[in-house]
Parts: structure tokens; C-alpha cells; sequence
């Protein structure tokens, strides 16, 4: 049988049962888990409301497998996350996170292949998770200017006008000094943040 292209619509209760209307059946958070890990795409609505509240329960979701000792996302990860809400960048962090994990499932081929080579099931060197968070970051930081323009305002007003294959070459020298300058600062609030634990 076909997988339908729409997704399965799952309904909440007041009595906080799910209601898979697919299959006609009452659902746990466990079933939604095992839909989402089979690639299975479902929306949830409030029974009474019609709100989409697909976010919240993904959210409960992950909620009980970390509470099931299940630990996926570190302290640190948590702290920053925290941190961002209310903040100016509190927009950009839900796009970036998304090409992370987008980039980060389309690699993990690569890192299981990798981990296979080396005869470790768990993990071996984070050499190519270190290149991908790294272009992450570029992604990241051109993103930010995008929403931000004129980020370097001091040096665009000094800057006389040049020409546009010397602005090419130096923009490129330019975003290299800005990635490696927010990695340092990256680095730094993650030190601050393991002396404070």
C-alpha cells in the first residue's frame, strides 16, 4: 500500500487522548514517536479548538525520551536554547537549528560508514561533525546579514568605493575572519558555561 502524501491528522482530546484518524484508533505519545522515526508525517489538532498543536506535543515527545534517561541533547544545548528566547535572535535560531539537522541527517550516512571503518559502533573522531558544524556557522553568519544589513557599518562607511572583483576576494577574507571570530566567541561562553557547572 502507497504512503499517502498528506499527512495523518491526529486529534487531542480534553481527556489528553490522541485519536489517529487514519486508522481509527487511540494512540500514545510511544505510537507518535514510532510514526515520526518512520518517517510517517502527521499534524495535531485540539479536538475542541482545531488549534494546531503539532509543535507542542513533538515537544512532550522529546520531553519523555530525555526523561527516560534517553539523553540526546546536551546541558550546554539546552542553556544556549534557553538563552535565545526573548532575544533579537530569537528568529534566526528555528531556521538555523533546521539546516543543521537537515545537513546533519543527510551526512549521517557518511559518519556511520566512518564509524564501521574504524570497527567502534558507538564513535570514533568528530573531525567531519566539526566541518559540518562549521559550515553550519557560515550558513549561519550569512543569514544574520541578510537580516542585518550594514552588521560591519565602521568599515563599509571608511571603506572607499572599489571594484567589484576586489570586493568578491575581500568579502570572502571578510566572512572567513567573522567565522572564525564567532567560533572563538562560541567557545568562550561554552568554557564560561563548563566553569560555572
Amino acid at each position: 500500500m502507497a504512503k499517502s502524501t498528506e499527512p495523518v491528522t491526529i486529534k487531542k482530546y480534553a481527556n489528553r487522548r490522541l485519536y489517529n484518524t487514519g486508522t481509527s484508533t487511540y494512540v500514545t505519545l510511544e505510537d507518535l514517536a514510532l510514526m515520526v522515526k518512520n518517517g510517517e508525517d502527521f499534524v495535531v489538532y485540539d479536538a475542541k479548538t482545531s488549534e494546531d498543536i503539532t509543535h507542542s506535543v513533538l515537544t512532550q515527545i522529546i520531553f519523555e525520551q530525555e526523561g527516560k534517561g534517553q539523553n540526546l541533547l546536551p546541558i550546554n544545548f539546552l542553556r544556549q536554547i534557553i538563552r535565545f528566547y526573548g532575544d533579537s535572535m530569537q528568529m534566526l535560531v528555528p531556521r538555523y537549528l533546521d539546516i543543521s539537522i537537515e545537513n546533519f541527517t543527510r551526512e549521517q550516512e557518511k559518519f556511520r560508514d566512518q564509524f564501521k571503518t574504524f570497527g567502534m559502533p558507538g564513535f570514533t573522531s568528530f573531525a567531519p561533525m566539526e566541518e559540518q558544524v562549521r559550515r553550519n556557522m557560515e550558513i549561519f553568519d550569512r543569514t544574520f546579514k541578510m537580516f542585518l544589513p550594514g552588521a560591519n557599518g565602521r568599515e563599509e562607511a571608511a571603506a572607499p568605493a572599489a571594484a567589484p572583483a576586489a570586493e568578491r576576494s575581500g568579502d570572502l577574507d571578510e566572512l572567513k575572519r567573522q567565522v572564525a571570530e564567532m567560533q572563538k566567541r562560541l567557545d568562550r561562553i561554552g568554557d564560561k558555561d563548563d566553569a560555572k557547572s
